[in-house]
């Protein structure tokens, strides 16, 4: 299937049982409740999909399953996120094979590598495969910043299409415009500064809290990009408090949360992970109960 850079993707969470088995039963609920409500694309095994839990099978089921459901009404795309450059090129490999329509590419894993090896490192996988990638650029959490520089190399290869944007820096997304125009698609990966990414110009929004509230967070991406900014903030603001949720070590467990209060999640994560205890939890639910009695009417947005 085509792969348009734009639109709100959600990185997803990935669904298991009590037993700590995949869930796909309301997996399916959830990326219904998505598609519905207009998402782009839907990006499986990223940080809030738990990747690192998961072994290669399990992402195998993971990518043949939203395939299946989606059945072509929006693109799956896969995130690689390894040690190993050759276990990465199998991963980009099989990708295609199992139904993926793009790629979501992390720096290397548990090393921090010089820029020529990271640039080095992305060519590789690229160059093994002919589905679009996306670059994620997330120097406060993977220690490793994708400079300018860098992606110039980078759009050598054809395939490499799109960043997702995570320094935290909102003006790097008029740096990256400068240097490069439509060449390199930006995606913000910033829930908290998801609406003054898009008011300055970026194509699409990698959404966490999109998870729990689809509808919300599409119709902010769709009212900015239709110049009713004054209708996108007012939703943005009802939603700060839920979107600061995102930029946690908690994410998995707050966004889980907030997906048993919306009825498209459960709450189950897997070890190293637990649920939240204590007055973490009772904030966090604070938070999600206050957002649910709060939640916006919202205009007629999917006709945007």
């Amino acid at each position: 299937m085509y792969m348009e850079w734009n639109g709100v993707m959600p990185a997803v969470t990935t669904k298991f049982t009590n037993e700590g088995e995949l869930d796909l039963k309301m997996f399916a609920i959830n990326i219904d409740a998505q598609i519905e409500a207009g998402v782009s694309a839907i990006v499986l095994g990223g940080s809030l999909g738990e990747a690192s839990t998961l072994n290669n099978l399990e992402k195998q089921r993971l990518v043949e399953y939203s395939a299946s459901l989606t059945n072509g009404r929006v693109p799956v795309v896969m995130n690689i996120a390894e040690r190993a450059t050759s276990e990465a090129i199998k991963l980009a490999q099989n990708a295609k094979k199992w139904g993926a329509s793009g790629l979501m590419l992390l720096p290397p894993m548990q090393y921090k590598a010089t820029d020529y090896e990271v640039v080095e490192y992305f060519k590789a996988i690229a160059s093994s495969t002919d589905l679009p990638i996306m670059i994620y650029n997330n120097p406060i959490d993977y220690k490793i910043l994708v400079t300018l520089n860098m992606f110039e190399e980078l759009l050598s290869c054809d395939n490499i299409k799109a960043v997702k944007e995570s320094t935290r820096d909102i003006s790097n997304i008029s740096r990256i415009r400068n240097a490069f125009g439509d060449r390199l698609k930006i995606l913000c990966g910033v829930d908290t500064l998801a609406l003054e990414s898009l008011l300055v110009d970026a194509d699409g929004w990698i959404a966490g809290l999109v998870c729990a509230f689809p509808e919300e967070t599409v119709a902010v991406y769709k009212l900015a990009k239709a110049g009713r900014v004054e209708e996108a903030i007012s939703i943005y603001r009802w939603f700060l408090p839920l979107l600061e949720l995102d930029i946690n070590p908690q994410l998995v467990q707050n966004i889980k949360l907030a997906e048993v209060a919306t009825g498209i999640g459960t709450e189950y994560v897997r070890l190293p992970r637990m649920p939240l205890q204590g007055k973490e939890r009772e904030r966090v639910l604070k938070i999600i109960e206050d957002g649910v009695a709060t939640r916006p009417v919202l205009p007629d947005y999917k006709q945007l």
